[in-house]
């Protein structure tokens, strides 16, 4: 049996890892995407404005990584949102939405007790890579 290969992904376009992990790797077609707080990518510094800015600041940085791995948000299959208040579930759907719109991946939520940074959302991903056909 063949071995598959492992790809780290990284850009600089999304916040560095704050930990001993990988922003993404990549096995075989599938992306592993690490939980994205919203923090801006230049600074390191969690984005104000609440849980809606920081879910609209994760899931752009997510963007850039599957950018980077060679797809888009189309090829996500998978996601597991994590928040500190479940009361925030609507707001965080409202902004989710404007990210994935059709074809909605399989999805996990949970309320954790807290968040690296103090974070209010942390949202992680599995994507395919190449083209993806809807069966009818």
């Amino acid at each position: 049996m063949a071995a598959l290969i492992r790809r780290i992904i990284s850009t600089t376009k999304a916040p560095a890892a704050i930990g001993p992990y990988s922003q993404a790797v990549l096995v075989d077609r599938t992306v592993y995407i690490s939980g994205q707080l919203g923090m801006n990518p230049s600074s390191g510094q969690l984005v104000e404005g609440g849980v809606q800015a920081q879910t609209t600041q994760a899931l752009v940085n997510m963007g850039e990584i599957l950018k980077a791995a060679g797809c888009g948000y189309e090829n996500v299959v998978k996601t597991t949102v994590l928040l500190t208040d479940m009361n925030d579930f609507t707001s965080v759907n409202s902004i989710y939405k404007q990210f994935f719109s059709t074809n909605y991946p399989a999805r996990a939520a949970y309320q954790v007790a807290a968040l690296p940074r103090a974070g209010l959302v942390e949202i992680e991903a599995v994507a395919v890579l190449g083209p993806l056909t809807d069966a009818s």
